[in-house]
């Protein structure tokens, strides 16, 4: 579904990213692992159109993606859900959602069947569907980032660091959410530092450090890792 050949992304005369190879299946879940700053979010970046890679090549379901507006790109079934959550604070919870689904969803009942779906995942959500998203959580509130982005009905999900800043409790809830969501159907791309959570879920993983992948492999095999299971598991 998704391809990262050799993908490298500058800022300036700094590499973020350098040469990076990633495959994400149909289906699957695929985490990225790594400290902040190691290139998760600006992977993530280059995936969403937000900055151009300087080489390589980004393919989704076989069509390059690589530099395409963001707004294109969802429109092709990738929807990010950033680390900030980019909320609309003012807004209520239910508008928030709705904005979701405003780039390129116009069929109005498929869209109350979609918000429906939603509050099915998130009862708190509809608990809450008139107070303003500034009021709620800091787990409601990422709730309400992955409601919004399911809005989109994408067919990949970008989720970056959902569980930072999260009670344990929540963040188990957090993980249960993400594989409902791809069962229902939805690929998912993960961004986590909470190793332990994130490769109990996943498919297979990708190690990165200063920019670069440095170890990659399915899920278990990253938890035998004796390198990956001292800097991001614990022994």
């Amino acid at each position: 579904m998704l391809e990262l050949k050799q993908v490298t992304v500058n800022y300036g005369n700094f590499s973020a990213v350098k040469q990076a190879d990633i495959s994400v299946g149909k289906g699957e879940i695929v985490v990225l692992l790594g400290a902040n700053g190691a290139g998760k979010s600006t992977t993530f970046r280059a995936i969403s159109g937000l900055v151009k890679p300087k080489e390589g090549e980004i393919m989704f379901n076989g069509s390059p993606i690589g530099g395409k507006s963001p707004d294109k790109i969802v429109k092709m079934g990738v929807v990010q859900c950033a680390e900030d959550r980019k909320l609309f604070p003012q807004m209520s919870v239910e508008q928030n959602l709705t904005m979701g689904a405003y780039v390129h969803r116009k069929n109005k009942k498929g869209i109350k069947m979609t918000l429906k779906e939603v509050y099915d995942l998130f009862p708190i959500l509809y608990d809450k569907r008139g107070e303003f998203a500034g009021s709620l959580s800091g787990g409601q509130q990422q709730m309400l980032a992955i409601g919004r982005a399911l809005m989109a009905k994408p067919d990949l999900m970008l989720l970056d660091e959902p569980s930072i800043g999260l009670a344990p409790l929540i963040v188990e809830q957090m993980f249960e959410s993400i594989q409902q969501i791809n069962r229902e159907g939805t690929t998912i791309l993960l961004a986590e530092q909470n190793a332990n959570a994130a490769l109990s879920i996943a498919d297979k993983g990708y190690v990165y450090e200063n920019g670069r992948i440095v170890v990659a492999g399915k899920s278990e095999d990253l938890f035998a890792n004796e390198k990956v299971r001292k800097a991001y598991v614990g022994a």
